[in-house]
């Protein structure tokens, strides 16, 4: 790695930990809530709504204001946006009103949408093409450590406060001083970022040393390629799952009738799910060196399936612990599916990967539909609805993922090759 980038690069790495450590803090924001608004599962699934929703509303504008003032400054933006939505968790305890949580955390999540927009493509651009995919995978190690110690960090500190509070109203203080120092490492990051001197991306994107090769796909609209159309209906499944599961876990651990936790205890559970994650990232890349991407993507898909359903029929602590193994096989999921989805799209790369992040927002829709089935039925019975998300993925994984390019309908389907570096 040139030396010359590597202080800019711990920086960029910095970030995908904080929106980590942040998106997964959310998970204990939905027990903490519920129980101090009195809220049903759905009103509480507004938490993942709004913050999801973002992603889908703000992508496109964000790509856009990154032409206009740059990748650095475009970070700078987002670490700010960032900051002002956690303040803005102050207000909203002391007025103790659910809407203005749900507004601060839209601000939050616009914030992350132009970090997540901005940063991946910085991270490619700091060092040799060859070694982009390397240096990505640390970083989004480094988001996966991130979304391990969040739920740690809230259940220390907003839940197990709360669990000892005298009454709700004292319990809605919980969240201000660890939002308060959330914005201000923010605004610190903005600062460190601001004082560096990086390449601006616009200049590189358009010497195009590193556009995509033209190929059949050129020329054509990005709604002609099934496996793209295919591939961002299972992004939004998939983030859909992992984040209803991470939504719920909380509240199920503490049922009497499965683990009967507390839920500081059930918050330090959580970790392990996210943690199980990271895991699973390092033996799944590991194993896509022998195996094809499609096949470990199918074969995670069919297991986390297996599980949901084991857990719903036999219910108990062991519906905890076969709930929580399923973040080990969520792992591959999101970047096998990616790079699967933008298999031969040449010039129409970019637009598809914008279609992709878009679809994100099956993280504000899928725990909303979840959440109605745990209102009506029940709070174990509602995970049919991740389980049925995996069945699409499983699907794709063993024929929706194959490329189509070509405009007769009587001509082959083209196979994806093997994704070895995810």
């Amino acid at each position: 790695m040139n030396t010359r980038h590597t202080r800019p690069l711990a920086v960029l790495t910095s970030l995908f930990f904080m929106w980590g450590l942040i998106t997964s803090l959310n998970d204990i924001l939905i027990p903490h809530l519920k129980a101090m608004f009195s809220l049903t599962y759905v009103q509480a699934m507004l938490i993942q709504f709004c913050f999801f929703t973002a992603y889908f509303v703000v992508s496109l504008p964000a790509g856009r204001l990154l032409q206009r003032i740059g990748y650095q400054r475009g970070l700078i933006v987002g670490l700010c946006t960032v900051g002002v939505g956690c303040l803005l968790f102050y207000p909203a305890a002391a007025l103790r009103t659910y809407p203005l949580f749900l507004g601060a955390l839209f601000v939050l999540a616009s914030g992350i949408t132009l970090l997540q927009v901005a940063a991946n493509p910085y991270v490619t651009l700091l060092g040799a093409p060859a070694t982009a995919s390397s240096r990505l995978n640390l970083t989004q190690a480094f988001n996966s450590l991130g979304a391990t110690l969040g739920p740690l960090v809230g259940a220390a500190t907003i839940l197990a406060t709360a669990d000892h509070a005298a009454s709700a109203s004292t319990s809605t203080d919980t969240v201000q001083g660890p939002y308060l120092v959330l914005a201000t490492v923010l605004f610190l990051l903005a600062a460190i970022v601001a004082s560096f001197k990086l390449p601006d991306a616009r200049v590189i994107e358009r010497s195009g040393h590193r556009r995509a090769p033209l190929d059949a796909a050129s020329g054509t609209h990005i709604w002609a390629h099934r496996h793209l159309v295919w591939g961002a209906v299972g992004i939004f499944t998939y983030v859909g799952a992992e984040v209803s599961i991470g939504s719920f876990l909380v509240n199920l651990m503490s049922d009497p009738l499965i683990a009967n936790l507390s839920h500081e205890q059930a918050g330090r559970y959580l970790a392990l799910y996210w943690g199980a994650a990271m895991l699973g990232r390092l033996l799944g890349s590991a194993l896509m060196q022998r195996v094809r991407a499609n096949r470990v993507l199918t074969a995670a898909a069919v297991i986390n399936a297996a599980l949901i359903t084991t857990a719903m029929a036999a219910g108990g602590p062991g519906a905890m612990w076969l709930l929580i193994a399923v973040g080990i096989f969520n792992s591959i999921m999101f970047p096998t599916i990616f790079s699967l989805a933008l298999e031969g799209l040449g010039e129409l790369t970019s637009r598809g990967s914008g279609l992709l992040c878009m679809a994100i927002v099956g993280g504000a829709v899928v725990p909303l539909v979840q959440a109605v089935l745990a209102d009506h039925v029940s709070l174990l019975l509602s995970f049919v609805v991740p389980m049925t998300c995996y069945g699409f993925i499983a699907w794709y994984g063993a024929a929706g993922y194959r490329p189509q390019w070509r405009a007769h309908p009587d001509q082959p389907e083209t196979r994806a090759p093997s994704t070895t570096a995810l």
